[in-house]
């Protein structure tokens, strides 16, 4: 057994790093379903492959630099004994971590129990701006959201759901809020970076989304100026592939670990959203940070205290607000408010279906989109 001593790590961590994606295959784990054919060495990582009927499941368990056992019912036995462990010791800790966070208080901490990260010294009773307010489809959504907000985060599946269902019926205008200026705006028990990568710990587990709490120790965000107003910029070219440039600025910052105030990661998540990397820049550098200015002037005239925060509105005026992040069914609820006749497209819970439309998925997602127990 001395070749898998380095497999014993953190069990959360373990599982809330599989991240779907469907390159020759899908990495998942199938409501542990499904045991290990084989196993190979992938660079500094073990690769878990099953086979299920269509298409090929792989999953990436964990980074292991010890050799592998050559005996395959030895790793069929091992994975068995493993993944029941696993089970046993991620559900403890998880109630266990939900109690604890609940008592945490401070300005930037997002409550996990509301599914809320607050903007310091905010008021709460500002009169909507009816400008703003104003669509011509039958619902739009403004989405107050920041590229390193846990809460917001933890929504995608939710809001991924939404949009399968009433995307065809609704308009979401994405702003962003601005959490974290720099660290001389915070207070209370987050003051610096540090003490962010344990919140994100607690708060992955809360909210059963991979987040990586290590970045904040080994390169720490300075603000998340930087991100929010290259998000800007993205939607000078395209708002839908903003929306992907969104989507990767938070798979690096969550689950890999990287700084994405730095040019470096932000040019790369521009070219895989599909962006003109050169307008990119160029707009980042100029016009990005009015418009970035303009959703902070908004955000307070609508009075945004935090994040995630959806305000609806439907083409009759009347408008509805939903803060944090909630269940599914309680934001379909609060749609169904506005309008009462909605009828959602019944899509396939395929896995095919699912990954055309969203090219990566994490675990809860992938529930979340299919109804499939993980």
């Amino acid at each position: 057994m001395s070749g898998w001593t380095n497999i014993f790590r953190p069990w959360r961590k373990l599982y809330d790093s599989a991240l779907l994606i469907p390159n020759n295959g899908l990495w998942h784990l199938p409501a542990f379903s499904c045991l290990p054919i084989f196993l190979y060495r992938q660079g500094p990582h073990l690769t878990n492959i099953c086979k299920p009927p269509a298409p090929k499941l792989i999953l990436q368990v964990i980074k292991i630099p010890a050799r592998l056992p050559k005996d395959t019912k030895k790793m069929k036995s091992f994975f068995s004994l493993f993944i029941t462990v696993f089970i046993l010791v991620h559900t403890g800790c998880h109630s266990q971590n939900k109690v604890e966070i609940q008592n945490e208080k401070s300005a930037l901490l997002c409550n996990p129990e509301k599914g809320f990260c607050e903007i310091p010294g905010t008021d709460t009773n500002s009169a909507d701006n009816n400008r703003a307010l104003k669509t011509t489809k039958p619902l739009k959504i403004i989405y107050y959201t920041d590229p390193i907000c846990s809460a917001c985060w933890g929504i995608e599946p939710q809001l991924r759901k939404l949009k399968l269902e009433y995307g065809h019926i609704t308009e979401i205008e994405y702003r962003m809020g601005g959490l974290l200026p720099d660290w001389s705006y915070n207070s209370g028990d987050i003051s610096k970076p540090s003490d962010v990568a344990r919140h994100w710990d607690e708060v992955s587990d809360y909210y059963e989304m991979p987040i990586d709490g290590n970045v904040w120790l080994e390169d720490p965000l300075e603000s998340s100026y930087p991100p929010s107003v290259a998000f800007k910029a993205a939607q000078i070219q395209d708002k839908e592939k903003a929306i992907r440039f969104l989507r990767e600025l938070r798979e690096m910052v969550f689950l890999q670990k990287k700084n994405i105030t730095k040019w470096e990661h932000l040019e790369l998540a521009g070219k895989k959203a599909g962006l003109d990397v050169a307008k990119l820049k160029a707009d980042y550098e100029r016009k990005a940070t009015e418009l970035f200015e303009e959703d902070l002037k908004l955000g307070r005239e609508l009075g945004i205290r935090g994040f995630p925060t959806l305000i609806l509105i439907n083409s009759a005026g009347q408008k509805e607000r939903a803060y944090g992040t909630i269940p599914y069914n309680q934001l379909e609820g609060t749609l169904k408010k506005l309008l009462p006749r909605a009828t959602k497209t019944n899509y396939e819970k395929t896995w095919s279906y699912v990954f055309s439309k969203y090219p990566t998925l994490t675990a809860k997602e992938f529930s979340e989109l299919t109804g499939n127990p993980v």
